[in-house]
């Protein structure tokens, strides 16, 4: 079966997490015999490779604006693009996410037999910031999307009440997969890639941890507030890049209220080695997000052995169950942040309940098993298709 993948802006993982989980998903098809293809964003010519883990990489031909609204048209544009040229010689086009759903039909018009996939990934119509018309067009889109798609995957069992009940018998489970990181030695080498960011000396167990997209809906704002008011005396490193330039200047002006040793941004880290380093020895994780499905930065920080600080909504609860601690406001957050730090023995049991809670439901050879018995299911579909299709022209 040949299999593309649309809707990320593509391999090896640079950005979030559908690029995080593409990569781990597509490793897994290829490892199963599978044929996959997977679009990439604009990359120059002498930087583009033809394949990654053996899978074929496709490239949109012009280079992404900076401006943020002119990106999000781009990156439509972009799938939409590769629906197009993918869908002819692909028997199953999977797409990640929703903001084109009114074009799934593309590839039922170019190649009638082709199937499409759709994971509608978390509520993208109630994040702060997208406009109201964003906002809008995103759940007419959603809605599109569930229509157009064969099969609706999602990545959480919650998401299934964001999914018309008409729909439900086209619906799977299948969630984002994690692999289990090896250990890795706390390393002064590694730590001076972090110079650039910050003078301070880091110390193993002595920082709080945030890894995300620094946008509203995953809380940085509440993050750092909380962490004021807690008074602590150890730092506060924040890993990932802003999507917003008003957002940037906001969460810059609260942090600058903090006093030593602060909260200290590091910006993106692609250096796995590196990051897992500050997962596996920090303090706690302070998870923020809350209108996604299963986000893969927080299975990454459970299979890392860390105390979890998570907002308290539906998606992180069926992730991380009682293995993990929960805020809904700021003065949550303060007062739990103060309690792990002074008396963080008594939390150490958790670290163990999140990692095998995780390890037992999300390691990737379980989700690889689910998509392969569901795409066997398609594949038995697509012969009995054609079978039909050869016997009406035998009649005619």
């Amino acid at each position: 079966m040949k299999i593309a993948i649309i809707g990320c802006r593509g391999i090896p993982a640079k950005y979030g997490g559908f690029e995080t989980f593409a990569q781990g998903l597509t490793e897994n098809l290829v490892k199963n015999g599978y044929d996959v293809t997977v679009s990439c964003e604009h990359e120059p010519l002498q930087s583009r490779k033809d394949n990654y883990m053996g899978a074929k990489l496709e490239y949109f031909p012009v280079k992404p604006p900076k401006n943020y609204f002119l990106r999000k048209i781009y990156e439509n544009l972009s799938d939409i693009y590769f629906l197009i040229k993918l869908s002819r010689k692909h028997q199953l086009i999977y797409f990640l996410g929703i903001e084109v759903g009114m074009f799934l039909f593309i590839p039922k018009i170019l190649n009638r037999r082709s199937q499409v996939l759709v994971n509608i990934d978390g509520v993208m119509w109630q994040r702060s910031k997208f406009s109201l018309l964003e906002r809008w067009l995103l759940k007419i889109n959603h809605d599109m999307a569930t229509v157009f798609a064969d099969k609706i995957i999602v990545d959480a069992q919650a998401m299934k009440n964001y999914v018309d009940t008409k729909y439900l018998d086209k619906t799977s489970y299948l969630s984002y997969g994690i692999d289990v990181p090896k250990r890795v030695t706390w390393n002064g080498e590694s730590l001076k890639l972090l110079k650039t960011y910050t003078s301070i000396e880091i110390s193993p167990g002595d920082y709080y941890l945030a890894v995300a997209r620094l946008e509203p809906e995953n809380n940085i704002h509440i993050i750092i507030d909380a962490f004021i008011q807690a008074e602590i005396s150890i730092p506060l490193l924040i890993v990932g890049d802003f999507t917003s330039k008003d957002y940037k200047e906001e969460i810059e002006a609260i942090a600058e209220e903090c006093t030593q040793p602060g909260v200290i941004f590091l910006g993106s880290i692609y250096n796995q080695k590196l990051l897992d380093m500050l997962r596996q020895n920090c303090c706690a994780y302070i998870h923020g997000h809350s209108v996604g499905g299963t986000n893969p930065s927080l299975l990454e920080a459970a299979i890392s052995r860390n105390i979890i600080i998570a907002h308290d909504n539906q998606f992180n609860r069926e992730v991380c169950g009682t293995s993990a601690v929960y805020f809904k406001n700021e003065i949550e957050l303060s007062r739990k942040m103060k309690s792990v730090y002074k008396h963080h023995q008594s939390y150490l049991k958790l670290k163990d309940d999140v990692y095998y809670r995780v390890k037992n439901n999300y390691l990737w050879d379980r989700i690889t098993e689910g998509y392969l018995s569901l795409f066997q299911i398609i594949d038995e579909e697509f012969i009995t298709h054609r079978e039909m299709d050869h016997e009406q022209k035998d009649e005619a």
